[in-house]
Formats: structure tokens, sequence, C-alpha cells
């Protein structure tokens, strides 16, 4: 499996074949497949913030281009507060995608050998 399949699918940046989550948005803390450490230490995916930031600010700036089509009557404050409430069921898709390709990144950086130990 490519990098990108795998980072759209949500696996493991190592084997490619073990989901990184666990649920909607909780995280293993390990490869269920082969064991390498998703979760290396408190704080690591704090990267994912910015990524998450880059993520969002196209989609909301496409979904306030779509308010201001559908109400061009609308104030630029009305026109930014349905953009965010468009945004807000994206919320967990960008969350997830933004983790994985924090782990992803990160591991194509730096890979270490974080095997079962």
């Amino acid at each position: 499996m490519s990098r990108l399949r795998a980072i759209l699918a949500g696996k493991c940046p190592d084997c490619r074949s073990g989901s990184i989550f666990r649920g909607v948005i909780a995280t293993h803390a390990r490869c269920p497949a082969c064991g390498i450490r998703l979760l290396r230490e408190s704080g690591y995916t704090v990267g994912a913030m910015y990524i998450s930031y880059g993520l969002a600010v196209p989609i909301i700036i496409l979904l306030a281009l779509l308010v201001r089509m559908l109400a061009p009557s609308w104030e630029p404050g009305q026109v930014l507060a349905g953009a965010a409430f468009l945004f807000i069921p994206l919320v967990p898709l960008v969350f997830r995608y933004a983790r994985v390709i924090w782990i992803h990144f990160d591991r194509a950086i730096d890979s270490g050998d974080d095997r079962r130990a």
C-alpha cells in the first residue's frame, strides 16, 4: 500500500496494515499489527495541531465562499459564523487526518526503533 493510501485509510506508517485508531478519535498507543509506538510520548501529537490548522483554514474559506454565495446580503461576521457552523461536523475528520498525517510525517523523518520495547 502506498503512503498516500495508508494516510487516507488511517493505517500505520510502518507496516501500513494496522489501524492507527481504535475508535472515532481514540488512537492506539501501538500499532496492532506490527507493534511500533504510534504515540511516542506525552504531548507527541501537538504537531498535529499545526496540520489541523493547515487543513481547517482552506475548508473554512471554501465554506465561507459557499455561505457568501448562498446568502449574499449577510455581513462578513455572519458569513464566518455560518462557515464555522458548517465546519463543526467536519472537525472529527480533520482531527483524524491531522493526526494520521503527523504520525506519518514524524515516522518519515525519524523512524526510530520503537518495536515492542
